[in-house]
């Protein structure tokens, strides 16, 4: 579950992976878990002190962010399926792990996601139609980053992580105390790009925390063939310490990536979380993953569903009532409601508009092809107009 092969002689005080010796848990067989499958919270005496401030209106937070992401992409897969969104990438089954991770962030930290990440966008404060227009192929882009300090979908597998990578070295000669979180799959760990932005890192001591969502699936790849070792065990090679949790349990999700980024914020250098999860549905609506995956499989992990566990969590505890069902029913019917609109009504880009945004300043190349397409497409008789994406 830790690893102590990192991080030593490295002077800081946030305690952390690879900081304690005596700490008999290491990467291995077993999961950090704080609330097990049928909801019984399991006492840990390292990682309470992390999520210790999780009360009972917290623990109700947790189960209307996981219940409102479902349900945002439940809506957008249908709404692909209606010929609305060219394309979706599911996130069924890894509710926790989104939720636990972003909601352990400060607002100043900052986010490099994949394209999977949508729950953590909605965390962030993304706007439902700006999650939707990149899928909808209305615009290359998604939202603001500097608005919610999170930068837009990745699709490239792994290169995220050499963009946080670079943000943590900025921050590190800008001398704040920021945080940067990057997102990735099983996958992306046999990508040259993860790996070499761990190298710098490590190197570096930047303060990135590799946040692995393994889901069992690089599209229709078993993580046993992408590696013969536990994914957390790859990182200390690099001399980075890491953490091995289980990623459907949004407690012990919550309580690693809050000593990650704690350490990350004082000089402790980078972090990998193996969020262990599984991705319940396919790896995008253009795949079908009944091609290459057992049904006994998909029914094992069902099992552990997220949501199912801290539903059974608030039981135990007396919280799941009849306001509380319906406070959070209500909010995931307007959410999906408001998803819904603001995708079918959203305005088609105009031709202009692919020149927009290249650049941050103006461009006199850009500019150039620009006056050039729009001339062209004024030979045809019609106006040219830009729109306002």
């Amino acid at each position: 579950m830790l690893t102590d092969k990192a991080g030593k002689g490295v002077q800081h005080n946030a305690p952390g992976p690879g900081q304690s010796a005596q700490n008999p848990l290491r990467t291995g067989g077993n999961l950090l878990q704080l609330v097990s499958p049928e909801g019984e919270r399991i006492s840990h005496p390292e990682f309470d002190e992390w999520v210790k401030d999780v009360g009972d209106e917290q623990l109700g937070s947790l189960f209307e962010d996981m219940v409102v992401i479902r349900r945002i992409d439940a809506e957008a897969t249908a709404l692909q399926r209606q010929g609305e969104l060219a394309l979706w990438p599911p996130l069924l089954g890894q509710e926790a792990a989104q939720i636990g991770s972003s909601r352990s962030l400060r607002d100043d930290d900052f986010v490099f996601p994949s394209y999977r990440e949508s729950g953590v966008a909605y965390v962030r404060g993304a706007h439902l139609a700006e999650i939707a227009k990149v899928w909808r192929g209305n615009a290359l882009y998604s939202w603001d980053p500097q608005r919610i300090n999170m930068a837009t979908p990745q699709i490239i597998i792994g290169s995220q992580s050499l963009h946080a990578t670079g943000y943590g070295m900025g921050v590190q000669l800008d001398g704040a105390s920021t945080a940067v979180l990057t997102y990735f799959g099983d996958g992306a760990t046999s990508e040259g790009d993860v790996n070499e932005a761990m190298v710098f890192a490590a190197s570096f001591q930047a303060p990135v925390v590799f946040f692995c969502q393994n889901n069992h699936w690089a599209i229709s790849e078993p993580v046993r063939v992408q590696s013969h070792v536990q994914l957390a065990d790859r990182p200390t090679g690099f001399g980075i310490p890491s953490m091995r949790v289980d990623g459907n349990d949004v407690l012990a999700v919550m309580a690693a990536t809050r000593l990650a980024l704690d350490r990350a914020r004082k000089g402790g250098g980078p972090t990998f979380i193996e969020a262990v999860t599984y991705r319940m549905g396919p790896h995008t609506t253009a795949d079908d993953p009944t091609r290459y995956r057992d049904p006994n499989e998909l029914e094992d992990w069902a099992a552990k569903d997220p949501i199912l566990r801290i539903r059974r969590l608030l039981q135990a505890k007396g919280l799941l009532t009849d306001e509380l069902e319906a406070r959070v029913k209500a909010k995931a019917d307007a959410v999906a409601a408001e998803l819904r609109s603001s995708c079918i009504n959203m305005p088609d880009p105009q031709p202009l508009d692919v020149f927009n945004h290249v650049y941050s300043t103006p461009n006199p190349w850009i500019e150039r092809q620009k006056d050039h397409y729009s001339r062209y497409l004024s030979s045809f008789n019609e106006p040219v107009e830009e729109g306002a994406l």
